[in-house]
């Protein structure tokens, strides 16, 4: 992906008469245990961070290079989480946004416009777009992306030393056969989220 790309949905809003953009991506909506995670980022104005994309294209290892990189070039970035009790109380769709806001609220420099990963929006208090696909498209995106991912990852991975049985290392709470087998075998540990085990176990 070229940078002019990753900077064509900033582009035309910089072309508006906006200068500081930032863009919002979450990590961990659809795995059966531990928290989701959000990071919003605002990188200066066409910044090249040679392959910067969706970061569910990249490898671990990639994204493990860029986190740095993104830390450390950003105008201002922040991360934020919401628990999984938090996404059995209020459902993950108002869980993504509170972890959304978290990160926001973390945010050194107030951005002018919100870009949001996918379709779906509600009130932050800011101008706010939503971008479907936005994790190819957008830069800022991309990089909020990387930042949510990596920083789920590192929690899980000290959750796989806490509960070793199930292999968070491996999945990272994500459904797969080997999870489910875990579940069967140990029922589910203080991470996982009640509401998205009910189908498993039969429950209304």
């Amino acid at each position: 992906m070229s940078v002019e790309t990753m900077w064509e949905i900033e582009d035309g809003f910089y072309a508006q008469g906006m200068q500081i953009i930032c863009g919002v991506d979450e990590a961990g909506r659809g795995p059966l245990a531990g928290p989701v995670y959000a990071a919003a980022v605002i990188l200066p104005e066409h910044l090249d961070i040679p392959g910067l994309t969706d970061s569910k294209k990249l490898s671990d290892k990639k994204r493990r290079e860029l986190f740095p990189l993104i830390q450390e070039q950003a105008v201002a970035y922040g991360i934020g989480f919401a628990s999984e009790q938090e996404i059995d109380e209020i459902n993950i769709l108002q869980a993504t946004f509170l972890a959304m806001r978290r990160a926001l609220d973390q945010l050194t420099v107030r951005p002018e416009l919100v870009l949001i990963d996918g379709n779906r929006e509600t009130d932050f208090g800011l101008p706010v777009k939503t971008v479907v696909k936005g994790d190819s498209l957008s830069a800022n995106i991309a990089a909020a992306s990387v930042l949510a991912k990596v920083s789920r990852d590192d929690w899980m991975l000290k959750m796989a030393q806490e509960y070793p049985e199930y292999g968070f290392e491996i999945h990272k709470g994500y459904g797969t056969r080997a999870h489910y087998d875990a579940l069967r075998e140990f029922g589910p540990c203080p991470i996982h989220r009640r509401t998205f085990l009910k189908k498993f176990y039969g429950e209304k």
